[in-house]
């Protein structure tokens, strides 16, 4: 069984490596310049994930259109899987794999960014609504896991975090530790 310890020396260690990776530091201030262009110009940030990653997007997008750091103007951001109506109701009807493709075809504007979050980044439903994104004029930034897996070949700017697993916090040790008895 892991230990608490041993799951915080590994969220350090990815920490220590994302430090010492000097390709992820310029995608992320590409990343960074690329949210605030679109921003400036009237534009939105639009997020989506699977899972956690989608508790992740929500926060992100929550963080821009509220107060992060500082008290300023509200940002227009949004994570896409929301409307629970539309993501079940579309899924059901027609596609899982379709869903965040088809809210960037109704959301999405040229200009815009979307941000895809996925540990694997080979989410189907992320790397089609990358493919829409893109064709409609939008910038495509993927957070993936080491590697990037399909998002690196769909991602305009590409932070692919040093290690394959998700973030050993709470849900792990609960699950590791307490689940199994």
């Amino acid at each position: 069984m892991v230990t608490i310890r041993e799951m915080m020396q590994a969220s350090l260690a990815v920490k220590q490596a994302l430090l010492a990776d000097e390709v992820v530091q310029t995608g992320m201030e590409r990343a960074v310049a690329m949210m605030t262009g679109a921003l400036r110009a009237g534009g939105r940030v639009l997020f989506c994930g699977n899972g956690g990653s989608a508790a992740d997007a929500q926060h992100f997008a929550a963080e821009l259109s509220g107060k992060f750091l500082l008290d300023r103007r509200a940002l227009d951001a949004e994570a896409l899987h929301v409307n629970t109506s539309f993501l079940t109701a579309y899924a059901n009807d027609f596609s899982y794999d379709q869903v965040y493709a088809r809210l960037v075809q109704a959301k999405g504007r040229k200009g815009d960014v979307l941000i895809g979050i996925s540990t694997s980044g080979n989410s189907k439903n992320i790397v089609l609504a990358f493919e829409e994104a893109h064709r409609i004029g939008m910038q495509t930034i993927g957070m993936t896991g080491a590697g990037g897996g399909a998002m690196a070949a769909v991602s305009d700017v590409l932070l692919a975090m040093p290690s394959k697993e998700t973030p050993p916090f709470a849900p792990s040790i609960i699950s590791s530790r307490w689940c199994r008895k």
